[in-house]
């Protein structure tokens, strides 16, 4: 199966908003209300991630203002409601990815941690930008035409050079029409095909029968 030729580096933004350990509580918040983000990157140094402030982070201010924590889980967020500085309420160490992971990888990190952005950082942990939900969706921007044009080189010429298969593309969906005497080999186009990013769904009409494989 072809590797996906996009990684985290082709759709994160390279100019990252970031703090320092000492950034105020008040601070924090109007950065985020002016840069319209969810979550900061907190640095030390030469700009080394140490961890990130979350709008979550933030909450327990105002969640406990008026009560104390009755639940054990609640014990730890509550310890926040008096941070006033990004190195109290930080969340550490903070998750990241490297600029050279798939946008898969990045996507399976955002909701396993249950966390909107991560900070893209090298192999010495320095910040070098940003990626959140939206940019990964970015990929589903490709034109019909050139995920063609993959599919036609990566795929069709890899698996089945030999079989006169026809398809298509419209809105991201691949349609494969036409002949197919192996039908081993139909789950394997079907992976391959979803594994272009930017493929929405892919349909298989092979001798007469409509199916999508799994």
């Amino acid at each position: 199966m072809p590797a996906s030729r996009y990684t985290v580096s082709d759709v994160m933004t390279h100019t990252a908003i970031a703090i320092g350990r000492e950034a105020s509580y008040k601070e924090i918040v109007e950065l985020m209300q002016e840069w319209k983000v969810s979550a900061l990157p907190v640095l030390e140094g030469e700009g080394r991630v140490v961890g990130v402030v979350s709008e979550a982070d933030l909450l327990p201010k105002e969640e406990f203002r008026r009560q104390e924590p009755r639940l054990p889980d609640q014990l730890e967020e509550a310890s926040k409601a008096s941070g006033v500085l990004a190195e109290d309420l930080m969340s550490s160490p903070a998750v990241t990815v490297h600029p050279s992971a798939a946008i898969a990888e990045a996507a399976r990190i955002m909701a396993r941690r249950h966390v909107k952005r991560l900070p893209v950082v090298n192999d010495v942990g320095m910040l070098e930008g940003i990626v959140s939900r939206s940019d990964l969706l970015k990929v589903f921007l490709r034109p019909d035409g050139e995920l063609e044009e993959e599919i036609r080189q990566a795929v069709l010429t890899e698996l089945a050079p030999d079989v006169s298969l026809d398809f298509s593309v419209q809105d991201g969906v691949v349609t494969l029409r036409g002949p197919l005497r192996d039908r081993a080999l139909v789950p394997l186009l079907a992976r391959a095909i979803r594994a272009v990013e930017g493929v929405v769904d892919v349909r298989m009409e092979l001798d007469g029968a409509v199916s999508t494989p799994a």
